[in-house]
């Protein structure tokens, strides 16, 4: 029996040991880590933070989804500009010597073209001689004498129209300025 109750005596002393020592990490982990509320309040601000960034990725994307289906259908709308340009020479040549039937059904046809690019944000620039040159909405060809005083650095002469898709300039309006 004695040998028994060594062991027990043992074995409490040594589960009394580490309960103690338990204890004291306990303790120690108590006294030195941050309190529930810091806790709290470092994990919310990390939660409001992390909110935000993402409220951040999510209005980003939905521009950057905006700025790619507004623009999506640029190169098609390049391409057409030609069209509509010789639609319009044609319309010149026509005036000066067809038949008004046929000068009608080709304007009618023009304008559904030009009402159909319209609809899908394609707008003309307005350019007119006698216009300060802009370098933002202009592209010069070539320079000339000035008729007069008044058109030196302005526009002289308009060769061909400029374009803008939804408020971005896709062709530059081509001119002739005075110098």
């Amino acid at each position: 029996m004695s040998e028994n109750q060594d062991i027990q005596d043992d074995q409490l002393h040594t589960s009394g040991e580490m309960n103690e020592g338990t204890e004291k990490e306990t303790v120690e982990n108590v006294t030195i880590a941050p309190s529930t509320e810091e806790l709290l309040a470092e994990e919310k601000d990390r939660y409001i933070r992390l909110f935000a960034e993402f409220e951040n990725y999510k209005k980003r994307t939905a521009k950057e989804k905006m700025d790619f289906f507004q623009y999506a259908n640029q190169d098609m709308m390049i391409s057409m500009l030609g069209v509509l340009d010789d639609f319009e020479r044609a319309l010149k040549e026509m005036a000066k010597n067809a038949n008004e039937a046929d000068l009608q059904g080709v304007e009618l046809i023009y304008q559904k073209f030009r009402n159909k690019l319209t609809e899908k944000g394609l707008k003309p620039m307005e350019v007119n001689a006698g216009e300060d040159f802009n370098v933002d909405f202009h592209e010069a060809i070539t320079q000339i004498p000035a008729p007069s005083e008044e058109l030196k650095g302005k526009i002289v002469d308009v060769i061909e129209s400029g374009y803008a898709l939804n408020d971005k300039v896709i062709r530059f309006a081509k001119v002739v300025t005075g110098k």
